[in-house]
């Protein structure tokens, strides 16, 4: 069994309330979870109305299963004019 976990910095620059950024972290969740199952949840920056951290978890049997999604997961969030990326991290248990 292989657990993948990545974190995901993001900057959302368009917010301009909390409410405004559930709204984009609402649908990119929904997006990421509906398209690939994963796991998804803010982990980090609650309380900033602009920046968020996300948390994305996938558990296969092989390890380029799990990269492959994660990655797919990434250029999903990287697409999305709403976001931009400040820094990610992958990992692999």
């Amino acid at each position: 069994m292989v657990v993948g976990l990545c974190t995901v910095e993001l900057f959302i620059s368009e917010s301009r309330s909390l409410k405004d950024k559930r709204q984009v972290l609402h649908s990119l969740k929904d997006r990421l979870h509906g398209k690939f199952n994963l796991s998804v949840a803010e982990v980090d920056g609650q309380d900033l109305w602009q920046r968020a951290v996300l948390g994305m978890a996938c558990v296969a049997n092989e390890s380029g299963h799990v990269n492959q999604v994660l990655e797919q997961a990434l250029n999903v969030i990287k697409g999305m004019p709403a976001v931009e990326v400040v820094r990610t991290k992958l990992e692999l248990l």
